[in-house]
């Protein structure tokens, strides 16, 4: 998968990428066809850094109701030749998303394109999931056959409906399928799936390869090895482990094996088991200073004690991982005597990576607990250059701490961020003299796919009367 091309942040496109609130008060007040396409693009080509935790599916599909769009470009997607050779749920897991939320809205012309990838379309199991939450029974009824026709009657087809039923996020549809009296084939069928994959988990349990009864430090660290050649880290599982066995007269071992003397793996699970059993022991941190590499810094990370922020205070000027993980810590456990640190270190990693790096996402909320007054304009240049919405959320969360300005500036435009935080944040600090909020408020307030907490806030703001 090839990472999105984000526009720069002062154009229509850039703004729709980033999912801020801008982004819906520009494309409105822009030639409607010129919002629309630059919508279209940004469903079509997932603009998301990370699609698991940023959300654009509820903010383009409020713009498409606001420009009354069409969906023909979200069809000519979903239908492409790309569908036939192209698996990968990513590629059209936003624009499903899209279309879940606009059939929610009532727009029937999505609850059809969704019935009919459901049917024919490659990542139909994202369709399906959409639809369950949305659609009727009839309407579900009718794609049990074209979705179980994906599966022949052969033991390969049955163990890939297994999977299927197992894996399902909504399991509603195959159960209105296995209850269906009209089709008792089909409905075995189902409930001897259904019961496969119970069973597969089960056999996972009973064929694990993990920690048995009896095992020894040793035995954990040959476990970690074994891991670690096969391409899988098992240090922090192997440390949690090491925990449960370990014994008073297993320490020096467990130190020696720290030092580096038992291999990789096991040096870092050491590491990861001494950073938690014995925190305040300077000798472990001398280890990870002595190491310094990726396991080690990551053992560091768990820390969190007076003695860690005290070697921060000494690491966070190294140029290494090493001086960003001191920084992090600091930006979470330091005290108000280290906000000088912290603010150069966030000034640094802007400066030297760029506003989408992520040591910036504890260092912004290292700059909002601390309230440091001078990181505003710093936090503000994260808050319109950053393609990450869940880091803008936190800059957001921030700058509502650090800057006077944010109620009467950003907070405004929060409002229609893509995040729910973030529209949270907003619905508690936005100026209510600006005259877009108290509308704004209003809608959020009237609207059934607004996040529970975001409407809290809203009705923190306003009267019930001024809801309705």
């Amino acid at each position: 998968m090839f990472e999105p091309v984000i526009a720069p942040s002062g154009t229509l496109l850039g703004l729709l990428q980033r999912g801020r609130g801008d982004g819906t008060l520009h494309a409105l007040a822009a030639p409607r066809q010129e919002a629309l396409t630059a919508l279209n693009q940004c469903v079509a080509g997932d603009p998301r850094q990370d699609w698991q935790v940023e959300n654009r599916s509820l903010y383009y599909a409020r713009l498409y109701l606001d420009l009354d769009g069409p969906l023909g470009e979200i069809e000519a997607h979903l239908f492409g030749v790309d569908d036939l050779v192209d698996e990968d749920d990513h590629r059209t897991g936003l624009a499903l998303s899209v279309l879940g939320h606009l059939a929610s809205y009532g727009r029937d012309d999505a609850l059809m394109l969704l019935r009919r990838y459901a049917a024919t379309g490659a990542n139909w199991a994202w369709a399906l999931d959409e639809l369950a939450l949305r659609d009727d029974d009839e309407g579900l009824r009718s794609l049990a056959a074209p979705v179980l026709t994906r599966f022949p009657a052969t033991a390969q087809g049955d163990a890939l409906l297994a999977a299927a039923v197992r894996d399902a996020y909504e399991p509603r549809p195959w159960c209105l399928w296995e209850e269906a009296p009209e089709a008792p084939e089909t409905a075995a069928r189902l409930k001897a799936a259904r019961q496969q994959g119970s069973f597969d988990r089960w056999q996972r349990q009973l064929t694990s390869r993990g920690p048995q009864p009896g095992w020894g430090v040793q035995a954990v660290f040959d476990w970690a090895a074994d891991g670690l050649r096969r391409g899988t880290p098992l240090h922090v599982p192997a440390a949690r482990c090491l925990a449960a066995v370990a014994t008073p007269e297993d320490r020096s071992a467990i130190l020696a094996a720290a030092a580096g003397s038992s291999g990789e793996a096991a040096r870092a699970t050491a590491l990861h088991h001494l950073v938690l059993a014995e925190p305040e022991n300077p000798a472990v941190l001398d280890l990870i200073e002595a190491a310094g590499d990726e396991p080690a810094v990551a053992a560091y990370e768990r820390m969190c004690g007076p003695a860690a922020v005290e070697r921060a205070r000494r690491w966070v000027h190294r140029p290494d991982a090493l001086g960003t993980a001191a920084a992090t810590l600091l930006a979470a456990r330091g005290g108000a005597e280290d906000a000088t640190l912290v603010l150069g270190a966030l000034r640094n990693t802007v400066r030297g990576s760029g506003p989408d790096s992520t040591p910036l996402f504890a260092l912004v909320d290292g700059a909002g607990r601390l309230r440091i007054g001078c990181a505003a304009p710093v936090l503000r240049h994260v808050y319109r250059e950053t393609a990450s919405s869940h880091l803008r959320g936190r800059v957001a969360r921030a700058l509502a701490a650090t800057d006077p300005s944010f109620a009467a500036g950003f907070a405004v435009e929060c409002l229609w961020d893509c995040e729910e935080t973030t529209r949270e944040v907003a619905a508690h600090h936005a100026e209510t003299a600006d005259a877009r909020v108290a509308p704004r408020l209003r809608r959020l307030a009237a609207d059934p796919a607004e996040e529970e907490d975001v409407q809290s806030a809203v009705r923190s703001r306003i009267t019930p009367e001024s809801a309705v």
